[in-house]
């Protein structure tokens, strides 16, 4: 059974581009008072993005089992504020103290209701996923942190490139389903399909590299303390991005 492209990525027209965005954000000078950024920090206050998200998403995924006709509009509505709330925390990184919490609850929203969806089409397949995601986080993290992927312009420039690209794909894909029109490479389980949806997972895993090396960065440049907030925003930017890219590759894969 095959699950509608509509729901297959309810946040593609925002997270790689916005996740771009985070990265590049420069830090602002410390002001007479304010805490410096650490990477402790930023790992606790991803932490509590990720338990703020469990939290709604395991409480969408409850709700919405009764009533499953509604979790694909309800995906939907909070995806497009999850952008928004996205937006303003990039445009004002101040106040990602409020803003990023806000975010990690709007986007278990997100996740559980698209979650649910697919579980309903693919028993198992979002445990599958959450497993995948993090374990990508873990390999990714010894990778940076041993060498073995160093962050170089040329592998910044690179990265950065690609996942411009794969939010323009997304972009014109988006445009031309609201006249009907399929991008079957995208949607299908053909095997171009399963190799598109392979390269954009390693786009996403690298692109956790780009965010440790901002976390290290900003702290050894004495970032102020909401820094911390912005980057761990960053992260779950990217890990959702990972985990619903994740999902669709999966699906393909059952379908074949």
């Amino acid at each position: 059974m095959s699950v509608p492209g509509s729901i297959r990525n309810p946040l593609r027209s925002g997270n790689p581009a916005l996740n771009e965005r985070v990265l590049t954000a420069p830090p602002e000078p410390v002001g007479i008072g304010e805490g410096r950024m650490t990477v402790q920090g930023t790992v606790n206050k991803t932490a509590l993005l990720l338990v703020l998200a469990l939290v709604t998403a395991s409480a969408t995924w409850v709700l919405e089992s009764a009533d499953p006709a509604g979790a694909r509009g309800l995906a939907l509505g909070a995806a497009l504020v999850g952008l928004v709330v996205a937006i303003v925390t990039i445009v004002k990184p101040r106040w990602a103290p409020v803003t990023a919490p806000v975010y990690a609850l709007v986007e278990g929203i997100v996740l559980g209701a698209v979650s649910m969806l697919f579980e309903a089409s693919y028993p198992g397949v979002a445990t599958q996923a959450v497993a995948l995601t993090f374990g990508v986080l873990g390999v990714m993290l010894l990778a940076y942190k041993t060498g073995l992927v160093r962050v170089t312009q040329r592998f910044r420039t690179g990265v950065i490139a690609a996942t411009g690209a794969i939010f323009l794909v997304y972009m014109v894909s988006l445009l031309l389903g609201l006249f009907g029109v399929r991008v079957p490479f995208l949607n299908d389980a053909s095997p171009l399909g399963i190799l598109v949806s392979l390269v954009i997972v390693a786009v996403a895993a690298l692109n956790l590299v780009l965010d440790f090396d901002f976390v290290e960065k900003g702290a050894r440049a004495g970032a102020p303390a909401y820094m911390e907030w912005y980057a761990a925003f960053g992260l779950l930017v990217t890990l959702v991005w990972l985990y619903l890219e994740l999902l669709r590759l999966l699906s393909k894969l059952r379908e074949r």
